[in-house]
């Protein structure tokens, strides 16, 4: 964070507040996350898009659900200045006297009628105080060891804890399936390719079914598999081409030509990790039969590479993966290790998912 410069400010002292800032900046990094929280659970993206034009304050506050008027137009406008700079709202000038509010590409991501692209699942699950607890154990967890930050705040995996919380693995769920749709709908459109020839998939770990749903309607000559928890697939019904089997994937994977795996090494470390990936070559053809594991999955970008907000983003993506999970965000090298160690011959990275990259992996 830059200071306004200062002639009679020695440059020292120059030094010292600039590094008073950036600590500020850092430390109240979460009313920024805080700030869209309260958006979202205000509805205000969704009112802004029905308005269908630059909305006033005075409009935006007139259909708020806020009991005292006089006291939420100010509290509405400086949130409001708040996520313009973070980048979720504009103001664009109505006439001489007003201006009115419209979405940016990333608030429009936050409409709740639009469940094949929303995040708020996602970013509900994130701030939800069940996963923020275990950021405070952090500490106490790389002194003392244990499963994960996570299982040092609430005494089990978040597995465990969800299968016995019904209302957060509904959530949970919720957010694994909203990004899932996100995804499903970007892998279908830029790279069809690695679908061709196949006749079977298994998504492991597919939660819900959103990818694997994907896949099915826009490749019905491809057979479907979600594997899952028990508790995760109950009740879910399936279609021609799509079926839910319940099961854990460290004791087996069912046969299939592929099998995706979407945010799922991530979750864990590399002996289990290399273990999982035993199960799938099991379950697959040959490279020569077109066998392969497909993997959806952040690979970290050299950090003298690319640009230095999606380098970031994938840092807060690895942090978040060691304190619920104790898990990790891998560079390539770290990828490549982890295959051949598993006894994989090849592998191909298509880095064409924003943050995230689609790997294919053959036997």
């Amino acid at each position: 964070m830059a200071l306004p410069n200062n002639d009679n400010i020695e440059d020292k002292s120059r030094e010292v507040l600039a590094a008073q800032a950036h600590i500020w900046n850092h430390t109240f990094n979460f009313i920024s996350s805080m700030s869209l929280k309260c958006a979202i659970e205000l509805g205000i993206p969704d009112i802004i898009h029905s308005h269908g034009r630059p909305m006033t304050l005075s409009d935006l506050v007139n259909a708020l659900p806020i009991n005292v008027k006089s006291n939420g137009e100010d509290c509405i406008y400086r949130l409001m200045r708040m996520l313009i700079h973070a980048g979720f709202f504009i103001q664009t000038k109505i006439n001489e006297e007003e201006e009115g509010y419209l979405l940016t590409p990333s608030s429009r991501l936050l409409l709740k009628d639009e469940p094949d692209s929303s995040m708020i699942p996602f970013i509900q699950v994130v701030l939800d105080p069940i996963m923020m607890d275990p950021w405070h154990y952090l500490s106490q967890w790389i002194q003392n060891g244990g499963p994960s930050p996570f299982a040092t705040a609430h005494g089990k995996h978040i597995y465990e804890y969800a299968e016995k919380a019904p209302k957060f693995n509904r959530i949970f769920n919720e957010a694994m399936a909203s990004d899932a749709r996100l995804v499903a709908s970007m892998l279908i459109k830029n790279v069809k390719g690695i679908f061709e020839g196949l006749k079977s998939l298994v998504d492991v770990g597919g939660g819900t079914g959103s990818v694997a749903k994907a896949i099915a309607e826009a490749f019905p000559q491809i057979n479907c598999t979600v594997l899952d928890l028990p508790h995760v697939i109950e009740g879910l019904e399936g279609s021609k081409n799509l079926s839910f089997v319940g099961g854990d994937m460290f004791k087996s994977v069912p046969s299939a030509d592929a099998i995706l795996l979407k945010w799922i090494l991530d979750d864990w470390g590399n002996e289990d990790c290399i273990k999982l990936l035993n199960k799938c070559k099991e379950a697959i053809p040959s490279k020569e039969n077109g066998g392969k594991v497909i993997i959806i999955d952040i690979v970290i970008l050299d950090s003298q590479k690319g640009d230095d907000k999606s380098y970031e983003t994938q840092l807060y993506m690895d942090m978040l993966t060691m304190a619920v999970v104790s898990g990790k965000q891998k560079t390539e090298q770290e990828w490549a290790k982890l295959f051949y160690d598993a006894g994989f011959s090849d592998y191909k990275i298509h880095p064409i998912l924003g943050l995230t990259s689609v790997i294919e992996v053959y036997p």
